[in-house]
């Protein structure tokens, strides 16, 4: 796909706004996990709470959200959305108390709705229609490298300064890098696209959605990948120690995931026309649906878990880019950001609860138990792929 020089300059700088906004607003969690545990008198409990908290926030506003995007207010909400954002921030490098970390992780989650993957993805189908799929792989190829820009970072300044020094560099990238590049990059996008008239046009109410031809089959696919996914990912170390495999190569496995969702991205991007939406949807569940063969295998050969690793991330490096096309392609482009939004409340929420489902899978049966219910989840969203028309 080729894009007009100006739009092409735009569709990369947003893929650096995302990266920057998923490695400060929700891979920061994961970074200072451990500092936050150890330096502060919030419980374990309190700490996971918090960007759970955020994922039913974003889920909360994702339809008004996905509204606001078909009335053209996109750029408006990704200029809010850093300032939101750093908000966020500033609350947690303040915070001593419960109180003021749920507040932290509530604005939190409202940024990370207002201009993360489902605005800028609403931009993109906006503005290039059909062709969209490739401005996607774009972004999605640098965003997926957030948590490879978290990680390091965050380690290295919160061991040199604290955990506080860390967040506050965080709010200054937001406000003093990411706002103003997105901005600029929302602005240059909107400007080929016609914004609505009528504001009343996505006004979609849920028995109206839920009666359109596709919805609920794909909302089952999306949700049965991420619980599948995130049930599976977010217990990875604990269950390949119960496997037996080594501790060095539980972490290489671990590692593997980022990089095998940007070669999966990559892989599409490269087939381009030729590997077409129903193709890519097949490969991502079949590849969810081989993952646990790779565990099985692991129980003899530990290297196997290197295998499930990278199926898993591969298959969820693909299912972003798929996400926003399928969308557009069943629902059509007028009404993308509403049904979106709506769509994306089963989704997060599946994602919000897989950990918990994966904890007391593994306590009443033990780790197979899990394993073979993440299985189960895969098995169903083949179904949903093959009832889908």
């Amino acid at each position: 796909m080729t894009f007009e020089r100006g739009a092409g300059r735009a569709v990369w700088m947003l893929a650096l706004t995302q990266a920057l906004g998923y490695a400060c607003f929700f891979y920061i969690f994961a970074a200072l996990l451990i500092y936050w545990q150890r330096e502060t008198a919030l419980s374990d409990g309190v700490i996971a709470a918090g960007p759970l908290l955020a994922t039913f926030v974003s889920a909360g506003v994702a339809p008004a959200v996905g509204r606001a995007v078909d009335r053209g207010q996109a750029v408006a909400m990704m200029a809010a959305g850093p300032v939101i954002g750093a908000v966020g921030l500033l609350l947690l490098a303040i915070s001593a108390g419960e109180a003021v970390w749920f507040l932290a992780w509530g604005v939190l989650g409202l940024a990370q709705a207002l201009c993360l993957y489902d605005v800028c993805f609403g931009m993109m189908i906006r503005r290039f229609g059909t062709e969209a799929r490739g401005a996607i792989t774009r972004v999605t190829l640098v965003a997926g490298l957030a948590s490879t820009l978290a990680f390091p970072a965050g380690a290295w300044l919160a061991e040199g300064w604290g955990w506080r020094a860390s967040v506050w560099v965080a709010v200054a990238v937001v406000l003093g890098v990411m706002l103003p590049l997105q901005v600029w990059g929302a602005r240059v996008l909107a400007r080929g696209t016609e914004a609505v008239e009528h504001r009343g046009v996505a006004r979609l109410r849920w028995a109206d959605v839920l009666r359109m031809p596709g919805f609920v089959l794909l909302a089952a696919l999306f949700s049965l990948i991420n619980l599948n996914h995130w049930m599976l990912v977010n217990h990875i170390r604990p269950m390949l120690e119960t496997l037996a495999v080594p501790v060095d190569l539980a972490i290489l496995a671990a590692a593997v995931i980022g990089p095998a969702q940007v070669l999966g991205r990559l892989a599409l991007a490269g087939a381009g026309a030729r590997f077409s939406t129903r193709v890519a949807s097949w490969v991502t569940v079949g590849a969810l649906v081989v993952a646990p063969v790779f565990l099985v295998l692991a129980v003899g050969w530990p290297m196997a878990a290197v295998g499930f690793a990278a199926f898993q991330g591969a298959a969820m490096g693909i299912i972003t880019i798929l996400r926003p096309v399928l969308l557009a392609e069943t629902f059509g482009q007028e009404r993308y950001g509403a049904v979106a939004g709506m769509m994306a409340i089963p989704g997060l929420a599946a994602m919000a609860v897989a950990p918990l489902i994966g904890t007391g899978l593994e306590a009443v049966g033990g780790v197979w138990v899990m394993i073979g219910v993440g299985f189960l989840f895969a098995l169903g969203a083949c179904g949903a792929l093959a009832a889908r028309r």
